[in-house]
Formats: C-alpha cells, sequence, structure tokens
C-alpha cells in the first residue's frame, strides 16, 4: 500500500518532487540554493498530507514516510540528508514520539555535516510533565511553513532552530474524536466509541483522549477547546493569531469550516485578531471523525514566513 501509493503520489506532482524507493524517502524536484538549510522531516503513514505534501519550494527540502503510524528508520533519515544537504546544514524536524526521537537522533550521530533537531510537542491535550511530554500534531505543519520560509530566504541553521522554537513555544493543538481510525495491520478500530460520544484530546494514531464526553454541539466544543488554549497561550488583546482548523480524514470540509467560525467568534469576542488561517485535511488519522484546533501567536517575522511563497502538493501559494 504505502509504496504503491507514494509512487503514485510522485507521479501526480512529477514537477514538485522525486520519490527515492529504497530507502524510502521523498524529495524536492528543484534543488535548493547552495549554502542553504536543508529541512528533513518525517513519520509514520497516515497522516498525509503530512509531511510529504510539504516537500518542495519554501516548505520541505525531503520527507522520509515510515509504514503506517511507525518511525522512519534512521538509515532513510541519512539517506534523505545526504541527498539535499547543499551546504548550509540539516535541521530535522521531528514529531515527538519515542521512535521518530530516537532515529532521529541516530541519524544526526551518522552525519558529517553541521545538524540540529527541532522537536514539535504542540498537543496541550497532555501535561508537559506526563511520560514524554506532549505529542506533535498539527501545528507542525504552521512550523514546517514558516522556518521552511525562512530557510528558503537565506537564514542559517541556528536562527531556522530558533524561529522553529519560538513557533513551538506560540502554537498549541487539541483534536476532538467522533470515531476511531482503523489501522491495516489491525483490521478494527483502535477504540470503541458510542454514536452518542465524543472523544477530547485524542490523538492521531488512534490513541484515546484525555477525556471521553457526551456527544454535544460544536460550539460548546469548540468553547471547551478553545478555554484551555486561553490558559496554555494567554493571548492578549491585539495579539495576531494563525487559526487552524485540521481534519482528521473523514470529516466534511462544511464542519471543519463551521468550527473556524465558531473559534474566530471565540477569540474575535476577546478582542484577538485572526490575521492567519488555514483550514482542512493537513494531518490526518487515516479514516478518523474528527478535527483539531491549532492556535499559534504570530509576530511580524512569522507572518512573513507565512506569507511567503510556497509550492509544494499541499500548500501553494504566491509562486
Amino acid at each position: 500500500l504505502l509504496d504503491e501509493s507514494l509512487h503514485g503520489f510522485a507521479k501526480a506532482h512529477a514537477d514538485i518532487v522525486q520519490f527515492n524507493p529504497e530507502p524510502r524517502f521523498v524529495k524536492r524536484k528543484t534543488p535548493s540554493k547552495p549554502g542553504k538549510v536543508a529541512l528533513i522531516a518525517g513519520g509514520g503513514s497516515g497522516h498525509e498530507p503530512l509531511h510529504t505534501g510539504f516537500v518542495g519550494v519554501g516548505m520541505l527540502d525531503a520527507a522520509c514516510p515510515g509504514q503506517v503510524f511507525t518511525s522512519p528508520t534512521p538509515e532513510q533519515m541519512l539517506a534523505a540528508a545526504q541527498a539535499v544537504e547543499n551546504g548550509g546544514g540539516v535541521l530535522f524536524i521531528v514529531n515527538n514520539y519515542a521512535g521518530d526521537v530516537m532515529n532521529f537522533e541516530i541519524a544526526a550521530e551518522m552525519l558529517d555535516c553541521p545538524c540540529a533537531t527541532l522537536l514539535i510537542h504542540d498537543d496541550v491535550s497532555i501535561p508537559e510533565t506526563q511520560g514524554m511530554g506532549r505529542r506533535g500534531i498539527a501545528g507542525t505543519s504552521v512550523v514546517e511553513k514558516i522556518v521552511g520560509a525562512a530557510a528558503e530566504a537565506g537564514a542559517d541553521l541556528a536562527a531556522c532552530k530558533a524561529l522553529g522554537e519560538r513557533v513551538v513555544h506560540a502554537t498549541a493543538s487539541m483534536g476532538v474524536a467522533l470515531s476511531s481510525c482503523t489501522v491495516p495491520a489491525l483490521g478494527k478500530p483502535t477504540f470503541a466509541i458510542g454514536d452518542k460520544e465524543i472523544e477530547m484530546g485524542v490523538g492521531i494514531h488512534g490513541e484515546r483522549g484525555r477525556k471521553r464526553m457526551e456527544l454535544t454541539n460544536a460550539t460548546e466544543i469548540v468553547t471547551y477547546l478553545a478555554a484551555i488554549f486561553d490558559e496554555e497561550l494567554k493571548p492578549n488583546p491585539g495579539q495576531t493569531v494563525l487559526l487552524h482548523v485540521n481534519g482528521f480524514g473523514a470529516t466534511p470540509p462544511m464542519e471543519l469550516y463551521l468550527v473556524y467560525e465558531l473559534a474566530h467568534q471565540f477569540w474575535s469576542q476577546r478582542g484577538v485578531n485572526v490575521v492567519r488561517s488555514l483550514v482542512g485535511n493537513y494531518t490526518t488519522s487515516l479514516d478518523m471523525a474528527g478535527c483539531s484546533i491549532t492556535l499559534s501567536l504570530l509576530d511580524e517575522e512569522m507572518i512573513k514566513c507565512w506569507d511567503a511563497p510556497v509550492h509544494t502538493a499541499a500548500l501553494r501559494w504566491g509562486c
């Protein structure tokens, strides 16, 4: 399934990407400028378009897809880095999951050029002190776009990592699901949930959430989530933000735009300025019904990088 899907993806977007089947990675077709920092991300498949859909001018130089919900190997990451490194070093963008963190660390140790790692941990449904800490979820798309623009503009490795860390610390995400997802190897939903229930704070691999609640209307769901973001990020009146509503794979765009409208109303009523937005399926969980909300506090540099041209399979503007 995965290899044939990636061959199809590369053929459908042959003007943007190239697929290397062994070891498996996707890289941008247009070579980067000499001295540019190479951005590489990766993770288990099943979250498309993350990360392969973000390979291209203005975002990632390469992505390493593992099997469904399984980390890619260090060999994939090393081969991808060697294929796209162009004199500016490598920045690995890693979602905070044990397998991903370990394998990217191994790849970094094997790499014979300057490199750094940017860890994404935007899921505020998990306490920072629990286990490995917070997971990286839909906020990854925001980080990859902003840091990708900085790298394209010539920022060095240290500057790209510092900017990425600023975005991570200014970003919060949390999801809600009306169903689980079905991993092909398992053949059944990863957890059972009733028709009149929702899973609040669900993970993107079919993990159970922080709380099982009775199904309620969208306004109450958005208010519940937005209140947690307010407590976490504490945006002041006048603060500029990016609002991202992400679908998990089985939620119609009509419902995603409904959630966006309600979230926009919530923060606008509190004087928070939603100046940038992203709505759609960007960090999915196979066939899960549900969505996540991401809020990022923006400064002028972040806005400039968000607006910069990008040309990938999943995001493209300004080119």
